[in-house]
């Protein structure tokens, strides 16, 4: 009969040896089970994800195809996502209609780099049994980082007077100065409600409303809410949307609204461009009803290279730009990946539906 020794199972192998062939065999089969979850990113352009921890990340846990180009229409995004476990979007542009999700049956986590989930329809997806996750709150400094440096390149004119002294001119015109003006915040979520801090931070008198008040936040931040939407309109010089986009907010900054604005006012917009209507945003700058304003998003991404709002010289235009910095990207792309492997593993985090 074996007798066991110190520190030895029955058999004669030393504890620590059987834990460490334990271990070896789980670490096995759970890199043969992920071997066979294939995880596609369609729409990785311009590219963000090559050599990063995210990427890394995502090669450990199964097989991963990343497409560096648009895909051009509702097929090919179709043909890149067919036979996928997992997706991961990175883009807004690529759009997960019924038809995109009812073509691609193997599909059962759709991972969205970012807040945003107007480019997927989630109703679809629930009743296809299709889990969506997102990565909130991983671009909130930079996004309000950026609404700041729209409303100054704005006031202080500074594309025009750039562009004027390198034409060899010294123009001197007044500017308008931030401090001591009203700012109005559509929308307090995260987002919104840094962009107030940094208004805020500015010596600006905040003002703000969204469709759930939450006056303790105001108390804590200092700003006040105000009752209606109108009535924040009329009273700001400076009005910065923080709505996401839904059918209660498209084309809620229509031209009636926008006419309530002061004939000083600039308008920021980081949110969505079909939160605005952009042709009655376009009529007001160019009839000087607005003072100027600042765009980061549009209804037609990339903008058409024809659109009127490319002539006007009182408005500061980015390419959808405001959360791109390395902090955000590597904090959300990081996320993304280990919603990922939550839901591999049987869990959920950050789920939308």
């Amino acid at each position: 009969m074996l007798q066991r020794k110190r520190g030895c199972l029955a058999g004669g192998q030393p504890e620590w040896y059987r834990r460490r062939v334990n271990v070896r065999q789980d670490k096995e089969r759970c890199k043969e089970r992920y071997a066979m979850v294939k995880i596609v990113i369609p729409d990785d352009f311009p590219p963000v994800i090559s050599g990063t921890p995210a990427l890394a990340r995502l090669q450990e846990l199964g097989e991963v195809t990343v497409y560096t180009s648009r895909p051009d229409t509702e097929a090919e995004l179709i043909q890149r996502i067919q036979g996928a476990h997992t997706v991961v979007n990175i883009r807004g542009y690529s759009k997960f209609g019924e038809a995109v999700l009812r073509a691609c049956p193997t599909l059962k986590h759709l991972a969205i780099w970012g807040t945003g989930t107007d480019n997927v329809d989630l109703e679809a997806a629930a009743r296809l049994g299709i889990t969506v996750t997102n990565t909130p709150n991983t671009a909130t400094e930079a996004i309000a980082e950026h609404c700041i440096a729209l409303m100054l390149a704005v006031a202080r004119n500074l594309i025009p007077i750039n562009m004027q002294m390198r034409q060899g001119e010294w123009k001197r015109g007044m500017l308008t100065q931030l401090y001591g003006k009203t700012l109005g915040i559509i929308g307090t979520g995260v987002i919104g409600t840094r962009t107030a801090e940094l208004g805020k931070g500015l010596g600006m008198e905040v003002i703000a409303w969204t469709f759930h008040p939450d006056p303790e936040k105001a108390r804590r931040i200092g700003f006040q809410y105000i009752d209606s939407l109108d009535d924040l309109l009329q009273q700001s010089d400076v009005v910065s949307l923080h709505l996401r986009l839904s059918p209660q907010t498209e084309r809620l900054i229509n031209a009636e609204k926008l006419a309530l604005m002061k004939p000083t006012a600039i308008f920021i917009n980081t949110a969505r461009g079909a939160i605005v209507d952009q042709q009655a945003l376009y009529q007001a700058l160019k009839a000087g009803k607005l003072a100027g304003a600042g765009l980061d998003v549009f209804v037609q991404e990339p903008i058409d290279p024809q659109d009127p709002l490319l002539q006007l010289s009182n408005v500061v235009l980015t390419p959808h730009t405001a959360g791109t910095t390395p902090e955000a990207l590597q904090q959300g792309l990081n996320m993304a990946a280990e919603n990922v492997a939550a839901f591999l593993q049987g869990t959920v985090q950050n789920r939308v539906v």
